[in-house]
C-alpha cells in the first residue's frame, strides 16, 4: 500500500521512508547538541534510544471486547488473551492474532452488501454462478442464501484449517447444491425452504466439526429463489394460482368454520330441549299413573270415604278460582236480592 506525504516545494509525494530518515536525521542533530563526545559515542545513544522506543512500541497491544487475541511465541501457540490493554515480548517474538469470537460473521451467495469490509463476505467473481444449482427432477434454479456463523475455538480456527473462511463457502455451497439436488423444483421454490435451510444448517455445521475448523454456525437463510430468466414467467404465473388456490381454500374455511359450529351448536340445542320435554312427559305420566293407582288402592279399601275425600279436594281446587259464590239451601223457594254479593267481593256490579 502507498503512503501519500506532504507536498515539498510543489514536488510530488515522497516516501514515507524519507520521512522517516529526515525524522532520524533531525534527532540525530539535536542529539549530537545535546550529547558531546564524537558522532560514534552518539550514534550508540540514538540506537539504544531506537531500540527502547521499538521495543516499547512493538510490546504492548490491545484487544477489542469482541475479540480475544491468541498469542505465538516463535510461531508456537502459547495462549488466548481477553479483551483489554496487554503486553508481550517485542521485537516479533510474541505476535498477537486478533479473533473476533463474539461477533457474529456471515457470508453471502448470490448477492453482496455494498461496503462489506470482509473479503470473504461475499464471491469474488461472478455471484450468479453460485447460485446456478439444479434440482432433484433436473429442473434448475436460482438460489441465494445467507450463513450466519461464530468463531467458536480460536486455536482450530487459525490453525487447523488453512484459510478456513474460504473453506467455509465451498463446504456451504456443497452443501446446498446437496439439499437442492434432493427435492423438486416446486418444493425448493415453494413450500420446502424451512426444510432446506434447517438440513443445510445440520450439515454444514457436522462438516465443520469434522474438518475442526472452529465456526459455529447460527443460521441458514435463504433469500431469493428464482427460476432461470426464460421460464421465470411460467413459474410466476404457477405461483399466483398456488397462493389463489390458498387464498380459496382458506376462504371456505373460514366460512365452514363460521356456519358450521352454529349449526352444530344449534342442533345439540333442539336435541337437549326435546330430551328434556321426554323426560318432563314421562316423568309426569308415571306420577300420575302412580297417583292412581294409589287412589285406586284407597278406593277398593273405602269407596265412600275416598268418594267423599276427591270430592272435597276437587272443591277446594275448584271453589277459589270462581269470584262470587252462592250457597243456597236445596229447599229454598226464592232468593230475594237484599244484598249486593258482587259489591261485597270488591267488584263492580
Amino acid at each position: 500500500m502507498s503512503w501519500q506525504g506532504k507536498n515539498n516545494g510543489g514536488g510530488g509525494p515522497r516516501h514515507p521512508r524519507s520521512e522517516l530518515e529526515e525524522l532520524i536525521q533531525q534527532g540525530q542533530e539535536q542529539i549530537k547538541q545535546m550529547v558531546p563526545g564524537g558522532s560514534q559515542r552518539s550514534s550508540i545513544v540514538i540506537a539504544i534510544i531506537v531500540l527502547v522506543g521499538l521495543a516499547a512500541w512493538t510490546a504492548y497491544y490491545t484487544v477489542p471486547s469482541d475479540s480475544v487475541a491468541v498469542i505465538q511465541r516463535f510461531g508456537k501457540y502459547l495462549k488466548e488473551v481477553p479483551p483489554g490493554l496487554h503486553f508481550k515480548l517485542p521485537f516479533g517474538v510474541d505476535v498477537a492474532s486478533i479473533v473476533p469470537v463474539k461477533r457474529q460473521l456471515k457470508q453471502e451467495f448470490g448477492f453482496a452488501t455494498p461496503g462489506a469490509q470482509d473479503a470473504y463476505q461475499s464471491s469474488r467473481g461472478d455471484g450468479k454462478q453460485e447460485t446456478v444449482m439444479v434440482t432433484g427432477d433436473l429442473n434448475s434454479a436460482l438460489v441465494e442464501w445467507v450463513v450466519q456463523y461464530r468463531i467458536s475455538d480460536p486455536r482450530n480456527f487459525l490453525f487447523e484449517v488453512r484459510m478456513p473462511r474460504s473453506t467455509l463457502r465451498h463446504v456451504s455451497e456443497s452443501v446446498m447444491r446437496e439439499v437442492v439436488g434432493d427435492r423438486t423444483v416446486d418444493e425448493v421454490i415453494t413450500i420446502g425452504r424451512q426444510e432446506i435451510e434447517t438440513e443445510a444448517l445440520a450439515k454444514m455445521q457436522l462438516l465443520a466439526t469434522k474438518y475442526e475448523m472452529g465456526i459455529s454456525i447460527d443460521q441458514v437463510q435463504l433469500k431469493n429463489i428464482n427460476p432461470p430468466g426464460p421460464v421465470q414467467e411460467s413459474f410466476n404465473e404457477v405461483n399466483q394460482a398456488q397462493q389463489e388456490k390458498e387464498k380459496l381454500i382458506n376462504e371456505a374455511r373460514r366460512d365452514y368454520n363460521k356456519v358450521i359450529p352454529l349449526a352444530e351448536g344449534e342442533k345439540d340445542q333442539r336435541i337437549r330441549e326435546a330430551d328434556g320435554y321426554r323426560l318432563k312427559r314421562i316423568n309426569e305420566a308415571e306420577g300420575d299413573a302412580s297417583r292412581f293407582n294409589a287412589l285406586l288402592t284407597e278406593y277398593q279399601k273405602a269407596p265412600e270415604v275416598t268418594r267423599r275425600r276427591i270430592y272435597i279436594e276437587t272443591m277446594q281446587d275448584v271453589l277459589p278460582k270462581l269470584q262470587s259464590k252462592i250457597i243456597v239451601d236445596e229447599q229454598t223457594q226464592g232468593i230475594l236480592p237484599l244484598l249486593n254479593l258482587d259489591t261485597l267481593n270488591g267488584e263492580k256490579p
